[in-house]
């Protein structure tokens, strides 16, 4: 820990897996929106130490890791991103924001099977 408080570029992720962990633990589900590839990772082994922690009798709930992406193929084709016009406003201004998403074709969010149904 002490090691990774000197990092302070990722410590608001740090910061959201402590309290995600400490809320779990208490029995409340949880869900976070973390980007970061390293610090998803480190959600995952804190994930996984709780469902071990869950095996052996503990009484704690779920952390949830969910991602941009993730949001955003949610809310296509509802009101809040109706079209692929509004979809590529979007994540256009989250990409001038978050320089760690990738383009939107790598991200999918204009393929075809999503905006099927819409």
């Amino acid at each position: 820990m002490e090691q990774r408080l000197k990092d302070s570029k990722n410590l608001g992720e740090l910061m959201v897996i402590a309290h995600a962990v400490v809320i779990a633990e208490s029995g409340e589900a949880v869900r976070i929106l973390i980007d970061d590839g390293d610090d998803a990772k480190l959600a995952m082994s804190e994930i996984r130490r709780l469902k071990r922690l869950r095996a052996g009798g503990r009484h704690v709930a779920d952390i949830t890791l969910v991602n941009t992406r993730t949001v955003l193929m949610r809310a296509a084709g509802t009101e809040y991103i109706p079209n692929r016009e509004t979809m590529r406003r979007i994540y256009q201004q989250m990409r001038c924001l978050d320089d760690g998403l990738p383009a939107i074709g790598q991200a999918e969010l204009l393929s075809a099977d999503l905006w099927r149904n819409t």
